[in-house]
């Protein structure tokens, strides 16, 4: 398949903000429009080729190798096409996109699908704070779309989001689902303090056993039938989410009643073999 292959020549000195690097920028030009293509290092502006050696053009598959860590907004806005980054990447990964899949053979930055509204993200390491969360001063975070981490999150998990899925391979840090209007957020290791603070509505799930806020009134014990459609699709994901009675059961809270709420967590409770 035609691909286009950006690989680092070497991590820049300052943050490099790199919008073109999408595959909506890249698929209609040619390999010499794409290395003219203009990215910022700091304030000053660059060509995309004084930093990447680039192979192909015309595609709407794009490859990144290297470390990344100092490199924003790598496909922010995409609409359609795979976009895969082989090493770490920084800040505002996949912001505002509308379509398509990221992967990320790495870590991530703060900010990974800040307010997106389709598609998929998938980062095989850990992500920093403000996982599919609103921007500052913004009423809606992530309107929909799948993101899964394999690995740990930062604080603030789904911050504001409205719909879509946030998966969490690892543990997430304090505040997950803060302020939360829709949406779910399946947390496979846990989470820190504050979980679903000043949520309104949606459903956060965890599989650990996590300390909730006083806040929040249990309401019973049960296997929600909605997981039965999550579970077959994250199955196809790979994500393993319990769901059969023989296997355990969810205890049910809701809240947060401070705001007043209508949200619910869900904590995962193995059967007693």
């Amino acid at each position: 398949m035609n691909k286009i292959k950006l690989t680092l020549k070497k991590p820049p000195t300052v943050v490099l903000e790199a919008e073109v690097i999408t595959p909506d920028h890249l698929v209609e030009r040619s390999n010499e429009e794409i290395r003219a293509s203009v990215v910022y290092h700091g304030k000053r502006q660059r060509r995309l080729d004084d930093f990447f050696d680039i192979e192909g053009e015309r595609s709407d598959c794009v490859e990144i190798h290297g470390d990344l860590h100092r490199v924003r907004h790598v496909g922010r806005g995409m609409t359609r096409g795979d976009l895969t980054v082989r090493g770490d990447v920084g800040m505002h990964l996949g912001a505002h996109m509308s379509g398509g899949t990221i992967e990320v053979f790495g870590n991530a930055g703060d900010w990974v699908g800040g307010e997106m509204k389709q598609g998929r993200i998938h980062v095989h390491g850990d992500v920093g704070q403000q996982l599919g969360a609103a921007y500052r001063g913004s009423p809606i975070g992530m309107q929909g779309g799948t993101i899964l981490i394999d690995g740990n999150a930062g604080i603030e998990v789904g911050m504001r989001m409205r719909r879509g899925t946030i998966v969490v391979g690892g543990t997430a840090r304090d505040f997950a689902g803060l302020q939360m209007k829709g949406g779910t957020i399946i947390l496979c290791g846990g989470a820190e303090i504050r979980t679903g603070a000043w949520m309104q509505r949606g459903t956060i799930v965890s599989l650990k056993e996590i300390s909730l806020m006083p806040t929040f009134a249990y309401s019973g014990a049960y296997n929600p039938t909605f997981l039965n459609v999550y579970a077959r699709h994250l199955g196809t994901l790979g994500i393993d989410l319990p769901c059969a009675e023989a296997e355990g059961s969810y205890k049910r809270f809701c809240g947060d009643r401070a705001v007043p709420g209508k949200g619910e967590i869900l904590i995962w409770e193995p059967a007693v073999s």
